[in-house]
């Protein structure tokens, strides 16, 4: 362990690690072209559990929130999206892409408007009151699920639902003996772009500043004149409608979904925020891909480990670094 550690330092430190997974895979399954295509099918499957993972690790990270309640959001942007999808399927099925892009934009579009409202009403009546206190934050926001999840069961019943993809959406590429789905390479193109904007803002902008400042020394900051209060809010609605959002994109990947969708994903994204480092996006993103890789590789060398695959993951990369892949500097 030590020696890969140093290994990894040396030449990245641990960006390199989805790397040398992906080598190792690639000596182990032989084929290459079976390699790319699940390399390819990680890399997407790992942006998707970004987009839910990223919003809890900076309300987890940031602001010191236990938000248990997190995968109602995915649930619920799911299940919204998979909605307006049925109600515009002649455009999806439309040869016209514009028609399809507009179906999709216009899906999403309902996920993130969900997702930040209920963030808002989520954040002010539900866990400002139990700021600082972790036991009330884990039962209040655990009745909230539950909450949730009979809502969903009341508008949408308990079946489940097909979700509908656009025609361009449908499909896969080939490049000679390789399959690449194109609904995958859509969620991986839609995962980095949410990765680079949400990167940027934090670090590069004067509210990720504050944001930062406001979690280092809160009191400083609101004596300067700044509402901290109000930036909380900001990143929680955010933080619920990327939950939202990738809630939609896992339901276009499924193509059926349940009630019971959130909670599943629960597992997954809690695993990618502790195995990344709380409040940091580039370890959130590291760990998402891990999971991602190592479930597609596992899943096709050793079938049977499938399901504890992440737990040995998260198992192995907590026993070398403690504190996660890459940790919020604070």
């Amino acid at each position: 362990m030590n020696q890969l550690s140093q290994t990894l330092e040396r030449f990245g430190g641990v960006y390199l690690l989805p790397v040398f997974v992906a080598l190792v895979a690639f000596v182990l399954i032989g084929a290459p072209s079976s390699w790319v295509t699940l390399t390819v099918a990680g890399l997407a499957m790992g942006m998707m559990i970004f987009l839910m993972a990223s919003g809890l690790s900076l309300i987890f990270g940031l602001m010191d929130v236990l938000n248990f309640g997190h995968s109602a959001f995915i649930s619920f942007g799911a299940f919204i999206s998979a909605s307006a999808l049925a109600y515009m399927s002649g455009w999806l099925g439309s040869a016209h892409i514009g028609l399809n892009l507009l179906a999709i934009f216009l899906a999403f579009s309902a996920a993130l408007a969900f997702g930040l409202v209920a963030g808002w009403f989520f954040e002010v009546v539900i866990i400002k009151p139990v700021y600082h206190d972790h036991l009330r934050q884990i039962l209040i926001t655990m009745g909230a699920l539950i909450v949730s999840e009979q809502i969903i069961l009341a508008v949408w019943g308990g079946s489940p639902i097909t979700v509908q993809r656009p025609a361009f959406l449908e499909g896969s590429w080939l490049f000679g003996n390789v399959t690449v789905e194109i609904y995958r390479a859509f969620a991986f193109v839609l995962g980095l772009a949410v990765y680079i904007a949400l990167f940027l803002v934090l670090k590069r902008t004067r509210i990720g500043l504050l944001i930062r400042a406001g979690v280092e020394n809160r009191e400083m900051v609101e004596a300067l004149g700044f509402r901290i209060d109000r930036l909380f809010v900001g990143v929680f609605m955010v933080g619920s409608a990327l939950a939202a959002l990738g809630g939609a994109m896992w339901a276009g990947y499924e193509t059926l979904i349940t009630p019971a969708l959130g909670g599943e994903m629960m597992i997954v994204v809690f695993i990618v925020v502790i195995i990344g480092g709380l409040g940091s996006v580039e370890g959130t993103l590291l760990g998402a891909i891990m999971v991602g890789l190592m479930a597609n590789y596992i899943g096709f060398l050793a079938p049977k480990l499938a399901l504890a695959s992440n737990m040995l993951l998260m198992m192995a990369i907590l026993l070398w670094r403690p504190s996660g892949l890459k940790p919020a500097v604070k």
